[in-house]
């Protein structure tokens, strides 16, 4: 099902309404984004009890975390890519490692919802912003190339195609480099990568292509990373590699070995701590975390039933300026 989405247009770019995060309450609740994929909305857009669920082709419930494959094509190195904060748009969405059955849900600061800061020139967040299921930041593990330890998160993804996403949509990406960021003291890669349907994938098949063929965005990608909780009263944030981007190669490898990290999680060879890794379709055999059909509605029955949208607060809409050091 398509949603015909308003948008505002100044002269430089044409930028998304809020409606392009989420359609309207009032709309069909279930949302197909591919073949293989759709996301169920719960609660009041832009309230404290919105969310979104999973679930699969056959309709059983899933969780993006641990659910849904890592891999789109292995032979092509084709992953998925979980989208959780559409481009443009200041709404914090994010996969909440914490809960059962793992819901997009708006991160939640003080009680009160979180919004990115629009940093001058950044308006939002600057790619679609998301990330790669069954993957995971071991906060134990410390990384022979940054030297600090993982965040506790699946691995972050930047892509950088021509489309504007849907929050909770599911795309198939290759993956173009890295860059190493260091947040609070802990590492958190982020992974520029390009829808494999979008016009220009084809251009665009390694780090090089993206400073050749779009000139500025990875400046620009490491000055947003860099100034993003400021406007917070927070230190800026910093990198490795004398803040370099790595190539597809080492990317890859890093990739994957989040992906062993989250192997390990998911069969409780490591403690998982606060993690919930409740999942529907790994075996019971390779995860004590499997939970049954019935039990997964069980966890949305819980949840709010979809209701109005609310607003979304005008100081959103503030920039903020700041001197670059």
């Amino acid at each position: 099902m398509r949603y015909a989405l308003p948008v505002y247009t100044t002269q430089a770019e044409t930028f998304p309404s809020a409606a392009i995060l989420h359609p309207r309450a009032d709309s069909n609740t279930t949302l197909r984004f591919n073949m293989s994929f759709t996301v169920e909305q719960r609660g009041n857009l832009n309230a404290l009890n919105y969310c979104l669920f999973f679930k699969n082709a056959a309709g059983k419930y899933i969780s993006p975390f641990h659910d849904i494959p890592m891999y789109a094509d292995e032979s092509q190195n084709i992953f998925h890519v979980v989208i959780e904060v559409p481009r443009w748009t200041n709404a914090k969405m994010e996969i909440t490692t914490k809960d059962a059955l793992n819901p997009v849900k708006q991160d939640v600061k003080k009680g009160k919802l979180r919004y990115v800061a629009n940093v001058f020139p950044h308006k939002g967040y600057i790619w679609n912003y998301g990330a790669i299921p069954q993957t995971w930041e071991d906060p134990s593990h410390k990384d022979a190339n940054t030297g600090f330890y993982g965040d506790n998160d699946p691995i972050d993804v930047c892509e950088i195609g021509t489309k504007v996403c849907s929050c909770g949509e599911v795309i198939k990406v290759k993956v173009l480099g890295i860059l190493a960021m260091i947040d609070e003291g802990e590492t958190d890669w982020k992974v520029i990568v390009i829808n494999v349907e979008d016009p220009e994938a084809n251009d665009l098949n390694n780090i090089s292509d993206v400073r050749r063929l779009k000139p500025g965005y990875l400046e620009a990608t490491v000055d947003w990373f860099r100034m993003y909780k400021v406007p917070d009263g927070k230190p800026e944030n910093q990198f490795a590699f004398n803040d370099e981007f790595k190539d597809k190669d080492f990317a890859i490898e890093i990739i994957k070995s989040t992906h062993t990290f989250w192997k390990d999680l998911i069969s409780q060879k490591v403690n998982a701590g606060e993690l919930n890794c409740k999942n529907t379709c790994i075996s019971a055999s390779d995860s004590p975390y499997y939970c049954s059909a019935d039990e997964a509605k069980a966890v949305v029955a819980k949840t709010s039933p979809p209701g109005k949208e609310e607003a979304i607060p005008s100081s959103v809409d503030k920039w903020f300026y700041f001197e670059r050091k």
